[in-house]
């Protein structure tokens, strides 16, 4: 069956970026074919991308080699500056990123507006860094002097998700640029066009040609060349623990660092003594925000037993009713990003049902009038009673809660800490001896209290054991990419 082409002009946009963006311009090169970006709400191809092979990738780290010892010369006040503009063109392009973020990624308009904003802010913030960068001096006695300074690491691969395409980008090339690296980035096939556009603007603001470039395609064709690639000094991946591990060997080939991302089963802890009109609200953000596709959702809910039947009426209550639609129409939920993360999902809920588990509500594809060919997914609460449960253990990505009964504290933490995982713990309780217990016994990155996605720009984020390991966002991230260089003198 031949899958129909999207209609732009009913929404308002114009031609799509379509191949990848070397040197300060899209080049018109595709000799590895094309693959198709489509509208996850309806299934229909909303433009043809140029699959960018490793001559591609090698073209476009040659020109972030230039453009990398152009802007590490600059004065760090002018790179700065330079930030500051891209800031403000995409605050001042915001309502077009959102729209075609939205389309491409198919979450709700509300929630690609703030990643836009978002993504804005990143570059405001490590613009105020870019030229505050010290080192330290180390005191050696009077004989000597001896000081720290901090250097680029070079030129820095991205390999970005498509759950969170702009924001993610931004994460990544914003600290990098402000540290004086140059960025290659490499976009998900599934949502490549947001960090297109991004192209053009850092252009606009000044930077030197190959401080920013973009190859499209899929991780085999075109993300394992840049990984690998000898000049590429550090890489920055967000993505699933498979692939990050293939990530891991092809830098280590040529002694690049990484930071890896990986995802979770994060818990959201519910103890006897919480706000639940909180606690609800909590749940609800945590699992169901764009349809459940956020490496930190909260995707296990541990409540004490206590409480658990109020709660779990007034969750499903809430699930039950969520409307799908197309994300431009701002829905409730918006669909999955592809038919494969949709199959994806159902398979998990399939087979957990066939073992028994209990669908509290949900558990079958979502029918949107209007929407046939969509990929939505009926918001899903499993009981899950046994802890080793693959829907326990796996991150499903998707709109699927795990439901846990615990019967004290104690047994909480042990659930809590029972996977694999450790990116985002969040607590509802007003016990404040057992939310710092909690705040200092879970294993995990990051720590929401009686909130959940909490934090912003300025906060560090990264995970434990198959979560990954380093730092972003905050000026810990910086550390990704600089070096240390000790100097010492006699005097």
């Amino acid at each position: 069956m031949q899958v129909k082409q999207a209609d732009l002009s009913k929404y308002s946009l114009q031609k799509l970026p379509a191949t990848s963006y070397i040197d300060g311009a899209f080049i018109d090169e595709a000799k590895a074919g094309h693959h198709p970006t489509y509208d996850p709400a309806c299934g229909e191809i909303l433009t043809m991308v140029a699959i960018a092979d490793a001559a591609i990738v090698d073209a476009a780290v040659e020109s972030s080699v230039v453009g990398q010892r152009l802007w590490r010369n600059m004065m760090p006040a002018e790179r700065a500056r330079a930030l500051m503009r891209v800031a403000q063109l995409i605050r001042r392009d915001a309502d077009y990123l959102a729209r075609v973020e939205s389309l491409d990624s198919g979450k709700p308009l509300r929630e690609a507006r703030g990643d836009i904003e978002t993504s804005a802010r990143y570059f405001e913030y490590y613009a105020g860094v870019a030229d505050k960068f010290e080192g330290t001096s180390i005191p050696l006695g009077p004989n000597f002097m001896s000081f720290t300074v901090r250097e680029p690491v070079g030129v820095t691969a991205h390999i970005i998700p498509w759950n969170f395409p702009l924001v993610t980008t931004a994460r990544g090339v914003a600290p990098a640029l402000a540290a004086g690296c140059s960025a290659v980035v490499k976009p998900a096939e599934q949502t490549p066009l947001s960090a297109l556009l991004l192209g053009p603007l850092m252009a606009e603001a000044g930077m030197p040609k190959g401080v920013y470039n973009v190859v499209t395609g899929p991780g085999a064709t075109t993300g394992e060349p840049l990984v690998s690639h000898p000049k590429v000094s550090h890489v920055t991946f967000t993505g699933s623990v498979t692939t990050g591990k293939r990530v891991m060997h092809g830098a280590a080939d040529h002694v690049a660092s990484v930071t890896l991302e990986l995802g979770g089963k994060s818990p959201i802890v519910v103890l006897a003594d919480s706000d639940l009109d909180a606690a609800v609200e909590g749940v609800m953000k945590a699992i169901f925000t764009n349809a459940g596709q956020v490496c930190s959702c909260g995707s296990r809910l541990v409540v004490e037993k206590a409480v658990s039947a109020q709660l779990l009426e007034r969750v499903v209550s809430a699930a039950n009713k969520l409307k799908g639609g197309r994300g431009l129409d701002n829905p409730e939920l918006g669909p999955l990003v592809s038919d494969v993360q949709l199959g994806t999902v159902s398979g998990y809920v399939k087979a957990a049902r066939e073992r028994g588990i209990e669908a509290l509500c949900g558990g079958d594809f979502l029918k949107v009038d209007g929407l046939e060919g969509g990929y939505f997914y009926q918001p899903t609460l499993l009981l899950c009673p046994d802890a080793n449960d693959a829907v326990v253990q796996e991150e499903i990505f998707g709109p699927v809660l795990a439901v846990q009964i615990a019967d004290d504290f104690d047994h909480m933490m042990a659930l809590a800490n029972g996977t694999d995982f450790g990116l985002v713990a969040g607590i509802y309780s007003q016990d404040a001896s057992k939310v710092m217990r909690f705040a200092r016994d879970v294993d995990a990155g990051q720590v929401f209290i009686n909130q959940y996605f909490a934090g912003g720009v300025e906060t560090p984020f990264g995970g434990t054991r198959n979560s990954g390991f380093g730092r972003e966002k905050g000026l810990a991230a910086l550390q990704n990419y600089s070096r240390l260089k000790t100097i010492t003198s006699k005097i």
